[in-house]
Order: structure tokens, then sequence, then C-alpha cells
């Protein structure tokens, strides 16, 4: 891997897993937002030619010019800024992020997927309540205003489900707690100590800001792919409804539990969390309250 700037404004980690038919894609959308950057890549042990691909890109980016042409689709990716980590066999996403938070460089950290659900252009907005000095962290929502793709009705009622049984537990008021786009400061992120290997990691990171992470905020998100299943999943990813909203209960609980033993201080402090309507203008603030966990 080549020499980049180890300092860069934002690490964009993207946990990769049989990602194949849209890697390519996915990374010359990253690569076409303007925003100093890496992109840390963690592929989680693919069987579908997605690993090879990568290694392949590391390669590229000793060259000089570091580029790469894409076997599907000729375009020319610039390589000078993506660091590429392999798992040694599949883990699961919470895992590979947790490697990729490790690795990251950047003031900020931002989580990507890679199956082009969501748009990188959102990720002006994402960061401008950060940039502005009013969060620390900041969830995307697909369900705040603007126009956005109709969703699987059922896929949304479990979505609202389970965001509201994590706030439940959690105490804030977040419209998407499954969204996949979380950005946060460095130092915050890599302070929570956390654990779960699958997608235990989206119940699991909510209730664990560590003290003083300040507020949260939540932005509007675009989603542009239409929900499907695909074989790419590993087998440890399917998992019923009844086990999801187990591993919310197990999380957030456990994340939660000093709310009402904690006396101290920052612990009890009510922090404001503002909701950002599409044009990125706050339009509701609501009380969020932050607390240690004995694990961060």
């Amino acid at each position: 891997m080549n020499e980049h700037n180890s300092h860069p404004k934002l690490s964009v980690v993207i946990p990769v897993y049989n990602e194949r038919p849209t890697i390519e894609e996915l990374l010359i959308r990253v690569q076409a937002v303007d925003i100093d950057k890496e992109i840390v890549v963690v592929d989680d042990g693919s069987t579908d030619g997605t690993r090879e691909f990568l290694q392949d890109l590391v390669q590229s980016t000793t060259q000089d010019p570091a580029l790469m042409t894409l076997p599907r689709t000729r375009d020319q990716l610039p390589t000078h800024n993506i660091r590429v980590f392999f798992q040694d066999r599949n883990r699961g996403k919470g895992a590979a992020l947790r490697r990729g938070f490790q690795e990251a460089h950047g003031e900020l950290v931002l989580v990507q997927d890679a199956d082009l659900e969501y748009d990188p252009q959102d990720y002006y907005t994402l960061l401008h309540p950060i940039e502005r000095g009013a969060a620390d962290v900041v969830y995307g929502s697909r369900f705040l205003g603007g126009p956005h793709r109709v969703l699987f009705f059922w896929h949304y009622v479990g979505n609202r489900f389970l965001s509201t049984l994590s706030n439940i537990f959690t105490n804030v008021n977040l419209s998407d707690v499954w969204t996949c786009y979380k950005v946060f400061k460095r130092e915050v992120v890599q302070q929570i100590n956390l654990r779960e290997d699958r997608f235990g990691f989206e119940p699991e990171v909510t209730p664990r800001w560590p003290r003083g992470a300040g507020a949260c905020m939540r932005s509007p998100s675009r989603i542009t792919a239409a929900p499907t299943p695909r074989a790419r999943r590993s087998p440890g990813r399917t998992v019923s409804r009844l086990s999801i909203a187990s591993c919310v209960i197990t999380c957030s609980a456990e994340g939660s539990q000093l709310v009402e033993g904690d006396q101290g201080g920052a612990a009890g402090d009510g922090r404001e969390t503002e909701e950002l309507d599409w044009k990125g203008v706050r339009t509701t603030n609501v009380l969020a309250v932050f607390w240690p966990t004995p694990s961060c």
C-alpha cells in the first residue's frame, strides 16, 4: 500500500463480503466525492472474486501514478488513498467495522455499505453538523424529509419497530438506528469497546457513545437500490426477526444499564439533538441523554 495523506479529513470504512457486482461502481462513486479522504476497505472473507479484485487493487497502489483500470467498466480508478485489509475468514460486519475503525486515520469516520443502496453524495450533508461544531456523531436517516425511493412496507415497519425498541432502552430519539450511514469523530468511535461481530453492531454502538461525546444529529440520506435478497449474504447474517429483536434488547439494555444508577455529572446531562430536513435546516429539537458504560 502506498503512502498518502496520513491524516485525512475523512475515513470511509467499507465492510465488504461478496460484493463483486457492485464494488467497482461503489469505489468510483466514493472517489467522486470531493472531500479529503481515505477509503478503508475490509474484506470479510469474500468468495465471489471480490477478494481477488481487491488484491489487484492493492498492487495498483504501488504504481506511479496509482491508478487501476477496472476490469468490468474499464474506468480509471485512483487508488492512492485506498487501503485494503483482509480478514482471515468470514467474521461478520461488526468485526469488519471494528477492524476498519482501528485502522482509520481520518479526523472523522463514516460507515459505507458496498451494495450501492446509499449515495456517497450525501457525505456533504452528513458531515456538515460535525464541521460546524454542533455534533460529534451523525446518523443518516431514510425516514426524514425530502424525496426518496418507496420502501417495502414490511421492511419499513420492521425497521421502525426495531428503532423504537432501541430508543426505549437508550432514551434517545433516533428515527433510523439501522441506517448504514453513521459518522463519528475518530476519537469517539475508537474509544467505544464494540464486541458484536455481525449485525449486532447496529443496536450495540448506539447506547455506547462515551462520556462527553456531545450531541448526535440525524441527517437525511437517500437510498437508491431496491432491497433484494442476495446470495452474497453469509450464513451467519441470515437471522430471524426474533433474533434481531433479541439482539436489540440485549445490546441496548447492556449499553444503558447505568442510566438509573449513575448520578455523576455529565452522565445525566441533557444534550440537544437536532433533526435536519432535506436542506440541512434545523426543524426539531429533541432531548437526548448521554452516559458512560462499563465497557466503553
